[in-house]
């Protein structure tokens, strides 16, 4: 009898004290824009990689390889929020294929791009990371949650070094960009600011 009391005992311990831990754990759910904004992210993300992959392929530059890494990295911290919240993952694991309309369009316009030459493919580079900046500075305005903040950061702080190589790659072959999503302002800041770290997206280039 006292061996049944002892073990209902440290079960209810053990229960009170795994009910406390969940509770403690427990995760505020997101907003619909910021599942909205995580969803878009990652596929934005997706469409820098593929576009990247697509420019190595046809180029061999080194600056669309190691980029291409970079955003695969960016890729994945996207995926870790959503599976942390529970939202299931709608990007397609197929290259060049996107959910979003938008994003789908905006692949085939910078691939035939790309097809141009690697000038026009290093300039749908620096289109598609001001295009990057400036769509997680909204993101950013969208949530308080440090997790997020915390990698729209990182993510922000990547784009801009990506960036600035393709504009040192762009400066030597004689080529001047214009942004087109972030202002004149933001983007000359940027250029005379030195790499960030990024956590662990150190950029090679």
């Amino acid at each position: 009898m006292k061996k049944i009391v002892f073990v209902a005992f440290v079960t209810a311990i053990m229960l009170s004290n795994s009910s406390y831990v969940s509770y403690d754990k427990a995760l505020v759910p997101l907003s619909q824009a910021e599942i909205k904004d995580l969803n878009f992210l990652r596929e934005e993300e997706k469409l820098a990689r593929d576009v990247y992959l697509y420019s190595y392929d046809k180029y061999q530059l080194m600056i669309f390889d190691n980029i291409s890494q970079s955003e695969q990295r960016h890729m994945n911290s996207v995926l870790n929020l959503l599976n942390k919240y529970g939202i299931p993952d709608s990007a397609s694991t197929e290259i060049g294929v996107f959910n979003n309309p938008d994003l789908q369009k905006l692949y085939n316009s910078l691939t035939k791009q790309a097809d141009i030459s690697s000038v026009e493919a290093l300039k749908a580079g620096a289109t598609i990371e001001d295009l990057d900046i400036n769509d997680i500075d909204d993101f950013t305005a969208n949530t308080t949650k440090p997790d997020l903040l915390n990698v729209y950061e990182n993510l922000n702080c990547g784009s801009k070094n990506h960036i600035r190589a393709f504009t040192r790659w762009l400066e030597n072959n004689e080529v001047t960009y214009a942004p087109q999503y972030i202002s004149v302002e933001e983007y000359t800041i940027i250029l005379s600011s030195s790499n960030g770290g990024c956590g662990n997206n150190k950029l090679r280039n």
